[in-house]
């Protein structure tokens, strides 16, 4: 099923085509109040993952049974996407108050060439320490993205290390059980996905 990819300064923002396709804005569950992000509950892909943090643990979706799960694709060296993402994702946690520790955020790099173990826990740092970087090989970054239906491609700039990253910018969550339910288009606020956060933490 392909993706479709808007572009927002040389970022992709990729709505799901089955999210699309259905028109749906739903409720992020049966005859609760709607989300006002996109619902992709019971999608066929987005299911898992298996890769090394920053830490050098090998991680699945299944570590995180119990919480709330934020993952979104990306690199250090990303001028404004990226950091405001991440940034939105540190004032959600705040948001969401005593329930903020039941949020794990997670970036997968674009860009496993710069973004050593040591650079992605330094970056993942200044947001919140809690928060984790996934450093996959450039084979299993490849895998990953297929199975998410994301966007990546290189961008040569002047030099050979002054090059960027076109991505898809987007944010997946997943249920406390695992469950792909909500796609977060970049630049919806942080607010907004808080409150649908909310809604899934009332069915854990």
């Amino acid at each position: 099923m392909k993706s479709f990819h808007f572009s927002i300064r040389r970022r992709h923002l990729a709505v799901p085509a089955l999210a699309m396709a259905s028109g749906l804005l739903a409720s992020c569950a049966p005859e609760k109040p709607k989300c006002s992000s996109i619902d992709i509950t019971g999608a066929e892909y987005a299911r898992d993952f298996s890769l090394k943090d920053h830490n050098g643990r090998l991680r699945s979706l299944k570590d995180f049974r119990g919480q709330i799960v934020a993952v979104f694709f990306g690199f250090t060296h990303c001028p404004e996407v990226c950091p405001t993402t991440m940034a939105e994702m540190a004032e959600i946690k705040k948001l969401l108050g005593p329930d903020g520790n039941k949020l794990q955020v997670i970036l997968v790099t674009v860009d496993p060439q710069r973004d050593t173990p040591e650079i992605l826990k330094a970056y993942m740092g200044n947001f919140d320490p809690a928060f984790l970087a996934m450093s996959p090989s450039p084979q299993e970054l490849a895998a990953v993205a297929k199975e998410f239906k994301i966007y990546y491609k290189k961008v040569e700039g002047r030099t050979p290390t002054s090059y960027s990253m076109d991505h898809t910018a987007g944010t997946y969550i997943f249920d406390a059980q695992g469950r792909i339910r909500i796609y977060g288009r970049y630049g919806s606020g942080a607010p907004a996905l808080a409150a649908d956060i909310r809604l899934l933490l009332k069915e854990a």
